[in-house]
């Protein structure tokens, strides 16, 4: 299977498409149309011109189609931007879901708290890919503290708080009220994981206890993070991270 489709123009001559470069320049049109240039104090141009060179590792990724049935809670990759170019607090309000603007109830001292968990290691530079993203439908109901686990097992790596708000940047539709998400990816060094979920018909980044569990609440995770020179796969994660002595 390729990620090429064939169209026929107007004039009746084939145009190929490439369609993850074609979801790549999506994403990279919907963070300046968002205002992520300004926000990070660069041109247009120059913004799009540090986000390039990921656009052949997205290319390069397995194929998909707009033809493939993508499994519900899924997306083949994401496009994330740090914190050193737009911070968390700022990126939660930027997110927008049926024409309802994100929010947290967490304030910006709180969310740089949460920091990567032993094990995770983010590609250098200021922005990389997330590559096969899946929002934990098989982990409803299940304690953050249960399902890391269990994403281990199966070679995959949780989302940090950045990575959540990057997937509902770009995807907003995965974000149910039935099937929020928690980022087991970030912690702050107490029982929290900060979670995303619909509250009064808005995005919400807040976060629930780590033993508790919630029937509408799953744990993302993606398969690898893809950086201009390098694959962030963190497949040795197991038994690295610290679960906290006080469990809810």
């Amino acid at each position: 299977m390729s990620s090429l489709v064939m169209r026929i123009s107007k004039e009746g001559f084939p145009i190929v498409f490439d369609l993850l470069e074609m979801e790549f320049e999506r994403q990279v049109t919907n963070l300046v149309a968002k205002g992520y240039p300004g926000i990070a104090r660069m041109t247009e141009s120059a913004f799009r011109k540090q986000l390039e060179p990921l656009k052949d590792k997205a290319a390069s990724l397995p194929p998909w189609t707009n033809e493939t049935e993508l499994p519900e809670g899924y997306a083949p990759f994401a496009l994330v931007v740090k914190s050193e170019w737009v911070d968390s607090s700022r990126a939660i309000q930027l997110v927008e879901r049926q024409k309802k603007a994100g929010f947290s109830v967490m304030d910006e001292q709180d969310m740089c708290r949460f920091k990567p968990i032993d094990g995770i290691a983010l590609p250098a530079g200021v922005a990389y890919l997330l590559a096969d993203i899946d929002t934990g439908r098989q982990t409803l109901n299940v304690t953050p503290n249960d399902a890391l686990p269990r994403l281990l097992a199966q070679g995959r790596s949780p989302l940090t708080l950045e990575e959540g708000i990057a997937l509902v940047t770009h995807f907003p539709e995965l974000l149910k009220k039935n099937n929020g998400f928690s980022l087991l990816g970030s912690r702050c060094g107490d029982r929290r994981v900060t979670a995303l979920w619909i509250s009064q018909g808005k995005p919400k980044l807040g976060w629930c206890w780590a033993g508790n569990p919630h029937t509408w609440l799953g744990s993302a995770s993606c398969l690898e993070r893809i950086g201009t020179d390098s694959v962030a796969n963190e497949k040795n994660l197991e038994g690295s991270f610290k679960v906290c002595s006080h469990n809810s």
